[in-house]
């Protein structure tokens, strides 16, 4: 069976972002802003339905790109909502680029109220995005040339999974399980529940033939169960580098009869500490904080 995470690493290229999440996603931010009578009372008082405007989403800081379609979604939807065209967007960067603060993202034009009606839920999706991207971009730097690759885990903020992952994605890292039904992982509290590792393997096998299975790990012992059972992808938790050293070996001595084994660091992990991590020897090492903790990145759209 194949792990999300070697899919990933085989394919080479960014799967974009799924289009019906996004629309479902912009939908909800819209649906808060505007209420249920579909209405921004500021912009539709103070400017006429009919005029038209032009501006710049321009990035004022410096960031690594990521959500740039929302732009173009959201203007659609607006524009849906209100009854009038929309908006005009061309693109002057892509996801996945590096900016520096001043850099031209899109220019945009069309009716006033569509555009600034839109602003801020394009700047809001695209702001988190870029800050996810940015982060995990110096996680993925920090580890260049190491052999390893940083994991995000489904510490994400509830709704905006797709986009949270995509945005990973666009800064150079790896996603894990989408979430709890596409693959098992079996942690701490699985095995006191079912009472040991090889029992939670056996059942998940049993009640979901095919799913992939990863375990998660404190010591040799669970490692071994782990192995015995047939589990070949393991998160070795909160372990020290010296220790990990030598489990990862232990790990590897066992491959020509095992195949090859998938190893994962998790807890604990800093950019500080990053490399001599990836030293041990592991594939991966998951950061709740891309998702979970990254600061959103300045962005604006300015009228000319």
């Amino acid at each position: 069976m194949t792990h999300p995470e070697e899919t990933a690493l085989q394919s080479g290229t960014i799967a974009p972002l799924d289009p019906q999440a996004l629309a479902r996603i912009v939908a909800t931010a819209l649906d808060e802003d505007l209420g249920p009578q579909d209405r921004d009372v500021t912009t539709q008082s103070t400017i006429p339905a009919d005029a038209r405007v032009a501006g710049v989403v321009a990035a004022r800081e410096n960031c690594v790109l990521a959500g740039i379609d929302a732009v173009e979604e959201t203007m659609r939807q607006v524009a849906s909502r209100l009854g009038l065209p929309v908006p005009s967007v061309v693109r002057r960067a892509a996801d996945g680029d590096w900016l520096r603060s001043g850099s031209v993202i899109a220019e945009v034009e069309g009716p006033g109220h569509v555009v600034l009606i839109a602003e801020r839920t394009l700047l809001n999706l695209m702001s988190r995005a870029s800050g996810v991207a940015t982060h995990t971009r110096q996680w993925a730097d920090a580890l260049a040339g190491t052999g390893a690759h940083v994991l995000d885990t489904r510490k994400t903020t509830p709704g905006l999974r797709e986009l949270d992952k995509y945005a990973v994605r666009a800064g150079g890292g790896i996603n894990k399980r989408m979430g709890l039904f596409d693959c098992a992982m079996v942690k701490d509290n699985h095995i006191v529940a079912a009472g040991s590792v090889a029992k939670a393997v056996k059942r998940i096998e049993r009640s979901f033939p095919g799913v992939p299975v990863q375990v998660e790990v404190e010591t040799p012992a669970q490692a071994d169960e782990a192995l015995d059972a047939g589990v070949r992808f393991l998160m070795i938790d909160n372990m020290a580098p010296a220790a990990m050293t030598e489990l990862v070996a232990a790990i590897r001595a066992r491959e020509p009869r095992t195949g090859k084994v998938w190893l994962e660091a998790t807890g604990g992990l800093t950019l500080e500490n990053v490399r001599d991590v990836a030293a041990t020897g592991v594939d991966f090492m998951s950061v709740g904080a891309l998702t979970h903790s990254s600061p959103i990145v300045d962005l604006g759209l300015d009228l000319s």
